[in-house]
């Protein structure tokens, strides 16, 4: 069967993939309802049962909102980091305050890699405001899959846990122009464009064009704001890209994963 991953959905109203290998199926992030998950995963041939654990990124809920039932209703093990779940925890408190259990927590630190079935999982920290908010990378049967998503910058650490993917799904959020006259507050314009905010596709374009080693045979733009980006803009600016990079760097397919509904599966 190989290497594969389902984006089931990726915006402010929700995010979550699969990565899947001959063995093992990984769910990255439970951010719209398990109603919906299912549905998603079905409709991208998945079956819900076959999922061997959940890995989340950070506590926005954009991440997390189904995380509670999912977790009930699939019974396996949520990976996350202490701060992540303390901060989820806290967030989710009934009217007693009687905060949530997850009965299959696993705990991971960043820079720390652990294993799920065959698929080996590293953790490394982004720079997004959240409370320990991270990236991962999935490596099985000789592929590498790299998630960099919800994040301000693309830093030197980040590059490099980057490098060699098969498949890369990296944050295109906003086009600069479209936010800064667009309808959102003035704080949330300066939050989504700072340092901890989110990518724009000049920055994701910069990366591309300077730093990215090319290696991808799939490239998934990600996250993309409904409110201040377009995906034909997003995909123009991530081409041209690698276009001036030159034909090998072209090679990469560019792929705009949407809120409404799960990609194609992606086979490696």
């Amino acid at each position: 069967m190989g290497v594969s991953v389902s984006v089931l959905a990726s915006g402010s109203r929700g995010n979550s993939a699969i990565v899947r290998s001959s063995n093992t199926s990984i769910l990255v992030d439970a951010g719209i309802s398990c109603r919906e998950t299912f549905k998603r995963m079905k409709a991208a041939g998945d079956d819900p049962r076959s999922i061997s654990a959940i890995v989340i990124t950070h506590e926005h809920s954009d991440h997390i909102y189904g995380l509670l039932v999912l977790a009930k209703r699939l019974n396996v093990p949520i990976f996350m980091t202490g701060a992540t779940h303390a901060a989820w925890a806290k967030t989710m408190r009934d009217d007693d305050g009687v905060r949530p259990e997850l009965a299959k927590l696993e705990v991971f630190s960043p820079g720390r890699g652990f294993q799920i079935g065959d698929i080996a999982v590293m953790p490394f920290t982004i720079p997004h405001d959240a409370a320990d908010p991270v990236g991962f990378t999935f490596k099985a049967e000789g592929v590498k899959v790299g998630f960099a998503t919800d994040l301000g910058y693309i830093p030197a650490s980040v590059r490099d846990h980057l490098r060699c993917c098969d498949l890369l799904m990296i944050e295109s959020n906003h086009d600069v122009e479209m936010l800064r006259v667009g309808p959102y507050p003035w704080s949330v314009k300066q939050r989504v464009m700072s340092r901890v905010g989110h990518l724009s596709n000049h920055t994701l374009a910069d990366f591309f064009s300077s730093d990215y080693d090319g290696g991808a045979a799939y490239v998934v733009l990600a996250h993309l704001s409904e409110q201040n980006n377009h995906p034909e803009i997003a995909r123009r600016e991530a081409e041209k890209a690698l276009s001036h990079r030159g034909p090998t760097l072209w090679s990469s397919r560019v792929l705009v994963a949407e809120q409404i509904g799960p990609l194609e599966p992606i086979r490696l």
